[in-house]
């Protein structure tokens, strides 16, 4: 059935539920889990929400927050070891969440994706966007959604 399935997670408490649901699945169909988490640059400008810091700090914090991000994919895949499920604990570096998980999906040779979706609507969904969204849009493997 699925011999790779990807599984995004942010480390949130909805996430969660879909690492979950993946690792199970996963398990059942006797597929390889990806685990992956991806973690955002640094701003930089006023304009994307950022202040100016010089470039080593920068360096600095987004290698704190590459190392946050490994912890929650070593979890993960702690995790699906303890139900037998082989697993790959991935970051990736990206602005552009939907956009990296795509650019995983292709390069590890998913053939499903499990994402949490918060359900946003109306201008809340217009403003905050949908990363879910996006990649059910964009890609052309199955993406099972989870709320």
């Amino acid at each position: 059935m699925y011999q790779r399935i990807l599984v995004a997670t942010d480390g949130s408490e909805l996430s969660a539920r879909a690492v979950a649901s993946a690792i199970d699945l996963a398990a059942l169909t006797k597929a390889e889990l990806i685990a992956l988490k991806v973690v955002p640059l640094y701003p930089q400008s006023y304009f994307e929400g950022g202040i100016a810091l010089r470039p080593d700090e920068i360096q600095r914090v987004e290698q704190e927050w590459a190392e946050a991000g490994q912890v929650i994919v070593d979890a993960v895949a702690q995790a699906a070891l303890a139900k037998g499920v082989r697993t790959k604990a991935l970051t990736v570096k990206s602005d552009v969440v939907s956009d990296a998980i795509l650019d995983v999906v292709k390069n590890q040779h998913c053939d499903l994706v499990v994402m949490a979706s918060h359900g946003r609507r109306g201008i809340r969904r217009l403003l905050l966007g949908s990363e879910t969204q996006q990649v059910l849009t964009h890609g052309n493997v199955p993406v099972l959604v989870l709320k």
